[in-house]
């Protein structure tokens, strides 16, 4: 925390305070927005307490119970009603500060903000381009080569498996012939 310099000291009285009250009312476009978007956590915060409350409150249905608590309730309740009604002001505040912060600024257009590459560019990008292609083919040929290869070798295990089967079921055959 900084104290404010003394009114003799190359300045005249009161220029100081009137500085620092300018400084202070002049607050940061993006400092606003992030105020804005605590201030809708709130909201939305307090909108939840108000659900918690409605919903933990008894209907009228006939049952009797204690007027304090439901006084007590009822009182949490406009409370926080209350306090959700300076929130919506507080957003609403900030967001025509933001506006009007904003109001100067020339819209820049949507194309201006996509980089895009000059036409001298463009050639190194096409070679770049139909390298990646080659490389992505041959890569591809090699996945081809892997698979049919992997298809031969499970060809020749079931061929395997197929004569392992066969020579147990004679195995049983004949044992079962021979008792």
């Amino acid at each position: 925390m900084s104290t404010p310099p003394l009114a003799g000291a190359g300045m005249p009285p009161g220029a100081f305070s009137g500085t620092q009250a300018q400084g202070a009312r002049e607050v940061n476009t993006a400092s606003l927005c992030r105020i804005g978007q605590e201030t809708v956590q709130d909201i939305v915060f307090r909108t939840m307490e108000i659900f918690q409350l409605l919903r933990n409150m008894q209907l009228p249905n006939g049952v009797t119970y204690h007027t304090a608590t439901y006084q007590d309730r009822l009182a949490k309740l406009q409370e926080h009603l209350r306090q959700l009604s300076i929130l919506f002001r507080k957003l609403r505040l900030v967001y025509d500060k933001c506006n009007e912060n904003c109001a100067g600024l020339d819209p820049v257009p949507i194309e201006q903000l996509i980089p895009y590459v000059e036409e001298d560019g463009s050639k190194h990008d096409d070679r770049g381009a139909a390298s990646q292609l080659r490389f992505a083919s041959e890569e591809r040929r090699e996945i081809m080569e892997v698979n049919k290869k992997l298809k031969q070798k499970n060809q020749q295990l079931k061929q395997i498996m197929d004569q392992l089967r066969n020579l147990i079921w004679d195995i049983n055959a004949m044992l079962a012939m021979r008792n």
